[in-house]
């Protein structure tokens, strides 16, 4: 059964403060430390940045996952997060137990042409714990603790507004 989104539930992502907000109804519900593009804001094809603006969440995945399941190319691997894992993959790009995948709303800002986060593949997902939350540190996606994510997944649906602002 589809989950249908209350219009008043949104997110923002503040890009200088490394921080989500949860609201519903205008009301704050929750706020999350986030970890955002080591390369600043930018909404380029390549740029490894983050894109700005008004997005929406386009597809949810991952639901029923145990935290710390390792997801690649969207699908999970079977793998859970574990220190030995991290240390036989260093440098790679973790992308762990939930997935809330972006599609800008703006065309010619962050979405169609060059510059369209969905096919960018801008999501927020959840990172091993060891890594640091609150400072720029992604490779242009929205990085969470898993149980963050986990939370923040349960919380919101497709077509929950997120706004990204600097």
């Amino acid at each position: 059964m589809a989950r249908t989104v209350a219009p008043a539930t949104s997110i923002e992502i503040n890009l200088r403060r490394q921080l989500l907000t949860l609201r519903e109804a205008g009301r704050l519900r929750a706020q999350y430390p986030v970890s955002t593009s080591r390369y600043g804001p930018g909404e380029q094809n390549g740029s490894l940045c983050t894109p700005r603006g008004r997005h929406m969440i386009r597809a949810m995945i991952g639901a029923g996952l145990p935290a710390g399941a390792v997801l690649r190319g969207r699908r999970p691997t079977g793998e859970i997060c574990s220190p030995e894992l991290l240390g036989a993959h260093p440098g790679r790009d973790w992308i762990l137990s939930r997935i809330l995948w972006l599609s800008g709303c703006e065309p010619g800002r962050n979405r169609l042409g060059t510059v369209d986060t969905m096919r960018r593949y801008i999501y927020i997902h959840g990172t091993p714990d060891s890594e640091v939350m609150g400072v720029p540190f992604s490779h242009g996606c929205i990085r969470m603790r898993n149980a963050d994510v986990i939370e923040l997944f349960s919380a919101v649906s497709a077509g929950t507004p997120v706004d990204i602002t600097p």
